[in-house]
């Protein structure tokens, strides 16, 4: 009676302990899943648009050919009018985080610096002039599209985009931060450099 006593609670402690591993490696099996599947879901965000600017800007456009052995000249030259739109943001595949899957933490060790996501110019041309054997052509316009391009870049350090897009970098936290929370876990972004007042801001 005594051994069918014993052996009967052998057996529900073997039962309970199988089924008690079994679980622990299902639970950990199930928290590493979640946190690839929120780190991947983090990444397809990909780009976060901060800051939108308008341009402006009146650019006189050049353009000289000799022929001759250089003893004839021939310019063509237009006044273009660039009406663009520049994005300021992040691109959030550049963030340094990982996962604490025994907290159930994301850790975010290092956020990106802002950066021209795209640049949209519009072109409208004025005072067009061909030169005797240097007119326009369809190329140019790709030309001048790149050129009008790189003309609005350089004006964006002036412009105070980046500062205002730096400014509201917390706003690319509070994404993450909403992403992370979807499945209960808590973003960790403690390594940043914070400001106090940027921290009172995230703690709201």
């Amino acid at each position: 009676m005594l051994e069918s006593f014993l052996g009967l609670l052998l057996g529900v402690v073997g039962t309970f302990w199988g089924y008690s591993i079994f679980k622990r490696k299902e639970n950990k099996e199930l928290t590493t899943h979640q946190s690839t599947v929120l780190l991947e879901k983090i990444k397809s965000v990909c780009k976060l648009i901060s800051v939108e600017g308008d341009f402006a800007e009146i650019y006189r456009y050049e353009n000289t050919k000799e022929r001759f052995l250089s003893l004839v000249s021939s310019k063509k030259k237009a006044l273009i009018v660039i009406n663009a739109k520049a994005q300021i943001g992040y691109d959030l595949k550049k963030i340094f985080m990982h996962a604490d899957t025994k907290n159930k933490k994301i850790i975010l060790e290092q956020f990106p610096q802002p950066e021209i996501l795209s640049i949209v110019p519009e072109l409208e041309f004025y005072d067009i002039k061909n030169g005797l054997f240097n007119s326009f052509t369809p190329d140019d316009l790709t030309s001048l599209n790149k050129e009008a391009r790189k003309h609005i870049e350089e004006k964006i350090p002036e412009s105070g985009l980046m500062d205002t897009a730096r400014r509201e970098a917390l706003e690319a936290v509070l994404v993450i931060e909403s992403i992370v929370q979807t499945i209960g876990w808590k973003l960790d972004y403690s390594a940043l450099e914070l400001t106090e007042s940027q921290r009172k801001l995230l703690e709201k």
